[in-house]
């Protein structure tokens, strides 16, 4: 799903689209990747991250994506969305490329 989505991203002004999974999320003492998102026994989590190289264009291509055809499933979603994380971050610190 995420290589189906992520062409379609990039199509409406993302920069930049990673998907990563479960590798090494270890439990933490007061928090964790796991009860953040309230996984369950068996289940893995999923970090994931679009750029966009404004707000402005993350807004309008947000709103493109979501109108896009080809981003309705076709069968059943393999993941919870409405335990998902949102959120938009302003740059603060970047020592890398893109």
């Amino acid at each position: 799903m995420a290589a189906k989505a992520a062409p379609i991203f990039i199509e409406h002004g993302a920069i930049r689209v990673v998907e990563t999974w479960n590798d090494d999320v270890p439990t933490g003492k007061v928090n964790d990747f796991r009860t953040a998102v309230i996984a369950k026994e068996g289940e893995s989590v999923v970090f994931s991250w679009i750029e966009w190289p404004s707000k402005a264009v993350r807004d309008e291509g947000m709103a493109k994506v979501m109108k896009d055809e080809r981003m309705q499933p076709d069968g059943d979603m393999p993941f919870s969305g409405e335990r998902l994380i949102y959120g938009g971050f302003a740059t603060l610190v970047d020592t890398g490329e893109g």
